[in-house]
């Protein structure tokens, strides 16, 4: 094996690299037939003659008519073909070329000269404000060769087709690419609404303060400038495709004319292979969202490295777009590229760009023109012809279809023109564009943060920048640049903003004021369930129905629900509100006849994406933000199921706080032990710790249909009342489906108590030693129980309080806490929940149905002693009383807690725990009494 190995390595070292490149093009031709048309390959031709005559006829009718006739002959004679039976496979890819022939581009309606000039001075001051971010004493990093590959993407669109909220039509939404963020900072620069300043804030928003630039698109540190955050990858593309959905909702529901706005998203192609970047497009096929484009920024490369080294990242994405229902254009060659293919008349051109493969086309942007030569044009005769009569700095300059004005005009052009589906635009680029050798197409570009002095001045000499080299001898104060506010080229560019309606990226939040629901939407709330039994869930649905029929204010109550309307009770909602489809009821339904029938209709209410948390919550996050992006309040109630919402989509959640997102979260059938046969990853003891770490979602968990009423009005008031607070805020309740008596509201209940999260709910009437049960949600019955057990069976005196919110007791000490720290010369602020129960006396025993970590985020700041009883293990499938017996969180457990406690401090017979556990079988599940049956799983 030895000789063998040895006799071919001289035989490798004397190989040309032609041939090197020609038998890898075989192996990767082979291994990659599934990205390419391939049409023929597997069927003999059995009249080559025949063929070629037809093929002959075909390109002359190309020659002649052009290829828009030709467009029509072809789907005429497929549409033909499929009447006769002929099996014709479906066209997912086509050729590695761009999808508009040159001679259907457009006229290029702007002055490309002046518009590359400032191009130019936003690529060189983006760099800049990078590069100064570097300075030993600051190191905050950021992303150099983002903006320079996607620069042509967005100034096509800023120059000529992004319009500004003051256009007549209501403007456009525009999803920028997070990492590109020191673009749109160079642009603002330009316009006049940044200052050098500012620039010199960049990543330092504390520090820097007043003159602060967040790292990206962040509409929760920047409120006037972002609208869309992005950088949390996947999420845009989710959220732009919900976006757009939203706006036909608007209009199709008679709220707002939105017909004449659009959605673009800017996305990478490493960025496409997250799963909500795929895995929601269908939605936007089934809607016909022609409103949306995507602009996919094919630079070949991740963060790390090429996305398909051994692929074609475009041709599985055109691929993948077209099998969902997209329109694709494809944009992969500048028009430097139109003469060498128009003399192609081999094929052979065509062919190459086909088989070669993402990580090639990476390395050939890094090497030079004379290896494309050899290694790309090199590989036929017919092509090396080709380029014969061109220099190797020629060849170099042939530059990719990102970079190019009039190609991506015409695909953007071609975009807005298409109706019936929404399109995605593949454009081929390069990361670090323009950049310079160090930095094009390295897959270290990304990590990449500061260019050496040398690096400048060729920068500097390729932008064509008036800065002299001594003032870039110290490079991290290398100078921005502006030519001032009467230069043509900012005239310029300050003309076509304003001729498309203002600046972008800009967000407008007025506080507009609206009508707020009467005392009427809550009365019921208020009432109770008389003999009745109701889960909390269904007292929810009641203030949701009560609050829709308020006549001004009713409208802008969003349900949306991803599945189980049913189970929640919502299905009374069908037959009035409806289920929002923009392609309205066209089916007979199977449930007609019942009153509660499944209804669907383009003016449909209910929005309901169906088995899909992701897609909720993107319906919730385009709702929620709509008195932003459209100057319209809609306060959405998006309503899921158990552990499906804050579990699944907390990084959804966080963008929604990002984004400043206005709207109640609905954990319905909440708890680890109220879903009864459900099972281990149904049963939800955690969400309300995962939404605290929230800062911008306030969280309930209550007991009773008042506590309910009181916490969604105060929650409508402080989103879009006129008082001086936080506005921007989310309230996150946890309701219940099992089944209780729910309580008319108490005379004077304690309402404050209510919203600040503890109230005292039920005073005990028996002398005898004292003790606390607090109790959150479902487990106040339980409390309750345990009160009246310690009172009849062992002469224990013990209040019942209603903890709502754990969280929030939680957060108003610790900013009590704070205050203190900071102003110690002033008197410390005693916390809500210190001062709720000063009064209380004896040991506190907490019991919910979550983890044991909930209760405990007030242990600290309670003098009593204090113990937690917690469902601190995996859910399973059982009864309920049976399930809360297992973690010993029930009645009976609360009462041998507070006897433990108790016989520590003196005050019951040291032997009383024990007594109880013997009296209550407490290790038996069997015995549990804590809980109902019934109610919708």
């Amino acid at each position: 094996m030895l000789d063998d190995g040895c006799q071919c390595l001289p035989t490798l070292q004397r190989a040309t690299a032609a041939e090197l490149d020609e038998e890898r093009l075989n192996v990767a031709s082979e291994s990659n037939n599934h990205i390419l048309s391939g049409l023929t390959n597997d069927l003999k031709d059995s009249n080559t003659e025949e063929t070629q005559e037809w093929i002959e006829s075909f390109r002359a009718l190309v020659e002649t008519q052009g290829t828009e006739r030709a467009q029509y002959i072809m789907r005429a004679l497929l549409q033909d073909a499929g009447a006769q039976s002929v099996g014709v496979p479906m066209v997912t890819t086509t050729d590695y070329i761009n999808t508009i022939p040159v001679d259907q581009e457009p006229e290029y309606p702007g002055d490309e000269e002046v518009e590359r000039r400032y191009r130019a001075l936003m690529r060189w001051n983006a760099a800049m404000m990078v590069q100064r971010a570097q300075k030993p004493e600051i190191g905050v990093g950021g992303h150099i060769s983002s903006f320079a590959g996607v620069a042509t993407l967005y100034e096509v669109g800023q120059n000529h087709f992004f319009r500004g909220a003051d256009h007549p039509g209501g403007g456009d939404q525009v999803f920028f690419q997070g990492h590109s963020s020191p673009g749109n900072y160079a642009r603002a620069f330009l316009e006049g609404r940044l200052t050098e300043e500012d620039l010199d804030g960049f990543r330092q928003e504390r520090t820097k303060e007043g003159h602060a630039l967040s790292s990206y698109p962040h509409p929760r540190m920047m409120p006037d400038f972002w609208q869309f955050p992005t950088v949390s990858m996947g999420l845009g593309p989710m959220n732009a495709i919900y976006q757009a959905q939203f706006n036909r909702y608007l209009e199709n529901r008679g709220i707002k004319d939105t017909s004449d706005q659009h959605v673009w998203a800017f996305l990478g192609d490493g960025e496409m292979d997250e799963p909500e970047s795929r895995g929601l497009l269908q939605a936007a096929a089934n809607d016909k969202l022609d409103n949306l484009t995507f602009v996919v920024n094919c630079n070949l490369q991740r963060l790390d490295g090429p996305v398909r080294g051994n692929g074609k990242i475009i041709q599985e994405l055109e691929a993948f777009f077209r099998g969902a229902g997209w329109n694709v254009i494809k944009v992969v060659w500048g028009r430097e590229w139109d003469e060498l293919l128009e003399k192609d008349t081999s094929g052979n051109l065509v062919k190459i760009m086909n088989e070669t493969l993402d990580g090639d086309y990476q390395t050939y942007k890094g090497e030079s023109g004379g290896f494309i030569r050899d290694h790309f044009f090199g590989r036929t005769p017919e092509t090396k012809e080709l380029v014969a009569d061109m220099t190797d700095d020629e060849i170099w300059k042939l530059k990719r279809g990102a970079h190019d004005y009039f190609k991506i005009h015409a695909a953007y052009k071609a975009a807005l023109e298409f109706k019936g589906q929404p399109t995605v635009i593949l454009a081929q680029g390069v990361k670090g564009y323009g950049l310079g050798p160090h930095f094009e197409a390295r897959n270290a570009t990304h990590q990449m943060k500061k260019l050496t002095v040398e690096n400048l001045k060729a920068f500097r000499d390729a932008l064509r920048i008036p800065i002299e080299d001594e003032q870039l001898e110290d490079q991290y104060n290398a100078p921005y640049y502006h030519p001032g506010p009467d230069a043509p080229e900012i005239k310029y560019l300050l003309e076509r903003r304003e001729a498309l309606g203002g600046f972008l990226p800009e967000r407008r939040h007025e506080q507009k004021e609206i009508t707020l629901p009467s005392d009427k939407a809550f009365a019921s709330a208020k009432k109770g369930s008389g003999k009745q039994m109701a889960a909390s869930t269904m007292a929810l649905v009641r203030v949701l129905k009560d609050l829709m029929r308020e006549k001004e204010f009713g409208h802008r109550i969003v349900p949306i629900v991803p599945d189980e309307s049913r189970t929640f009770g919502m299905d009374s909602f069908f037959p009035t509100a409806k289920i929002y489809n923009p392609n309205g009821h066209n089916y007979l339904s199977v449930d007609r006849e019942l009153m509660l029938s499944y209804k669907e209709s383009e003016q449909g209410v209910i929005l309901h994406p169906g088995i899909n948390e992701d897609g909720a919550t993107g319906q919730f996050i385009a709702a929620a933000t709509s008195y932003a992006t459209h100057g319209e309040a809609m306060i959405p109630f998006y309503i899921f199921y158990s552990m499906f919402g804050f579990q699944r989509t907390g990084d959804n959640f966080w963008a929604a706080a990002d984004q400043r997102a206005r709207g109640f979260i609905i954990g319905a059938t909440a708890g680890r032990t109220t879903l009864t046969g459900e099972g281990t990853q149904h049963a939800d003891g955690h969400s309300p710790l995962i939404a605290n770490t929230n800062p911008a979602v306030i969280t309930y968990d209550p007991a009773y249909g008042y506590e309910i009423g009181h916490i969604v009005r105060r929650g409508i008031e402080q989103m879009y009342g006129t008082k001086d607070e936080d506005h921007d805020v989310m309230y996150y309740l946890t309701v219940y489906n099992e089944p209780i008596q729910q309580p008319a509201e108490p005379e004077n209940v304690d309402v404050e108590g209510i919203l600040k999260g503890i109230y005292l709910l039920k005073e005990s009437e028996k002398d005898g030693p004292r003790a606390q049960l607090l109790a959150s949600g479902v487990a106040v019955p339980w409390a309750l129980e345990a009160q009246q057990m310690l009172a009849e069976d062992w002469g224990v005196s013990a209040d019942v309080w209603s903890v709502t919110s754990w969280t929030e007791l939680r957060r108003d000490a610790l900013a009590a806490e704070k205050e203190a720290f900071l102003n110690p010369s002033e008197g410390a602020r005693t916390p809500y929940v210190t001062q709720a129960l000063a009064g209380a006396t004896g040991p506190i025993v907490a019991s919910t149905d979550y983890v044991s970590e909930l209760p405990d985020l007030i242990r600290q700041y309670v003098p009593n002693d204090f113990a937690t009883l917690g469902a601190d293990d995996f859910g399973f499938a059982d009864t309920r009383a049976g399930a809360r017996r297992w973690f010993h969180i029930d009645s009976a457990s609360m009462v041998v807690r507070t006897l433990e406690m108790l016989a520590k401090r003196g005050e019951v017979d040291w032997s009383a725990p024990q007594q109880a556990i013997e009296k209550y079988d407490l290790l038996n599940p069997q015995a549990g009494t804590s809980g109902n049956a019934g109610g919708d799983a």
